[in-house]
């Protein structure tokens, strides 16, 4: 087995720009729109005079704006009757009247019942969607703000997250801030991220011509200042739309603050995301956690080194990352899943190794990572891997994944008993699962019964 890149050659903006790239997914944006925040937001931050921490942080701000969208995509798909990732992408486009969103629920909400039916769920929804519109954004906000922590970022970065939807004239949520008592942090990434979602439906004009329409109202009016300063160069517009964006944000994170990973850091970050994947459901709560810590203790009875089991542990905690750009009415669907949604929810695995393949460092994981779904028999996805194909360490995330998935409740079945899970991998044994690694899974659930009963 070879042995995987050492962090010391990964920096830490690369890691979290491609990463960003998943939480693009689970906003319905188009891939690279934290990345081009990121770029807008910096512009604008340089024309304020910034010194360089307060640049650094509002970098990290752009890039991980949407660290806890994912947390409320299952009970926002329910409530509105929507496809979550489609409803998220249009609500950003809506104006800022009443009518406006009133406008956007008759024509998103509650699509695909019969006349009646709909009416009834339209009152529903008039009658409770301010509550639930700040039940779903405080969760966002403050469960984004405490996996930044968890990623070890200053309280200042959290803070930019957590108020991300406030604004300036004091109308936004979940808490109603207005003025300066909004971080600053948070004041210039909801300007970005209006300036690169209108850009991205009309152009320029558009981005810039919403800008100015909301100054005062949404936006900070001497932001708005900073905006108009910083596009009034061509090489602004030029850089947003670069194939080279990601490079060029690499060189855009401030000098004297850049920092490259460490093992603990990279675990921590690791971890981090595996909380983000896991949000995007309540039937996957924990779901990477206990794949990674099941990896970790099936590669120690199958003898993988220490280092390469840490390694193998991050696989298993990003396996699924893919899954954030699946909508919630598939993953919480509990009927059968349609030919169309099948492929959708298969399209996770091709999505996982489009993320993580971003990382150079990364490699190896992302081939590991995306192809749990391969089986032996070469009848699995994305790429229909047969026996010889198929790594050590995929074969045990596989056995892991299947394992949670038959022991963990599901939309359309409750948990099964850890025996009768056994039985159904048993019967995949060398097709689906290795004969190796399920006796060490065996061995396992006899051994280590508090482990696998997590």
């Amino acid at each position: 087995m070879t042995q995987p890149a050492a962090p010391d050659t990964l920096q830490l903006s690369e890691l979290l720009g491609a990463l960003s790239c998943a939480l693009d997914m689970t906003e319905g944006q188009p891939v690279g729109h934290s990345m081009r925040c990121c770029w807008i937001g910096m512009h604008v931050g340089q024309r304020l005079g910034l010194g360089q921490e307060a640049l650094w942080e509002l970098y990290y701000v752009l890039l991980l704006k949407d660290l806890g969208c994912s947390s409320n995509a299952a009970k926002l798909a329910d409530f509105y009757g929507a496809d979550d990732l489609a409803f998220k992408r249009s609500f950003k486009t809506i104006g800022p009247r009443v009518t406006d969103a009133i406008d956007f629920l008759l024509g998103n909400a509650a699509q695909g019942l019969a006349p009646i039916a709909r009416a009834k769920a339209l009152v529903h929804i008039f009658r409770h969607t301010g509550r639930v519109s700040r039940d779903l954004i405080e969760t966002r906000c403050h469960r984004g703000a405490d996996i930044a922590r968890r990623l070890r970022f200053s309280e200042a970065v959290a803070q930019g997250i957590q108020h991300l939807d406030e604004h300036w004239d004091g109308g936004g949520l979940p808490e109603g801030l207005g003025g300066e008592t909004i971080s600053l942090y948070a004041r210039v990434a909801l300007l970005a991220q209006a300036v690169d979602v209108f850009h991205s439906e009309g152009g320029r004009d558009a981005a810039l011509g919403e800008a100015r329409r909301r100054a005062g109202a949404w936006f900070d009016p001497q932001l708005v200042e900073a905006l108009e300063a910083a596009a009034a160069d061509e090489a602004f517009w030029s850089g947003l739309a670069s194939p080279a964006l990601a490079e060029a944000l690499m060189m855009m994170e401030p000098v004297q603050t850049r920092l490259t990973l460490d093992d603990d850091w990279l675990d921590d970050i690791a971890a981090g995301f595996g909380q983000v994947i896991d949000a995007k459901s309540p039937y996957t709560s924990g779901h990477s956690t206990r794949v990674a810590a099941y990896a970790d203790a099936l590669g120690e009875v199958l003898g993988v080194a220490p280092e390469r089991r840490r390694w193998l542990r991050r696989a298993a905690l990003l396996h699924d990352v893919g899954k954030l750009g699946v909508s919630s009415t598939i993953l919480e669907k509990p009927s059968r899943l349609e030919s169309a949604e099948w492929s959708a929810m298969q399209g996770h695995a091709g999505k996982t190794q489009e993320i993580l393949s971003r990382i150079g460092a990364f490699d190896e994981l992302a081939r590991v990572s995306s192809a749990h779904h391969e089986k032996l028999d070469g009848t699995g996805y994305p790429l229909g891997l047969r026996d010889f194909q198929i790594s050590l360490e995929t074969r045990i995330i596989t056995a892991c994944d299947f394992f949670d998935a038959l022991t963990a409740d599901r939309p359309y079945r409750a948990a099964l008993p850890t025996a009768k899970a056994l039985d159904i991998m048993r019967g995949e044994v060398g097709r689906a699962v290795d004969p190796r690694v399920f006796e060490a899974l065996e061995r396992l659930v006899v051994d280590r019964p508090e482990l696998m009963a997590a």
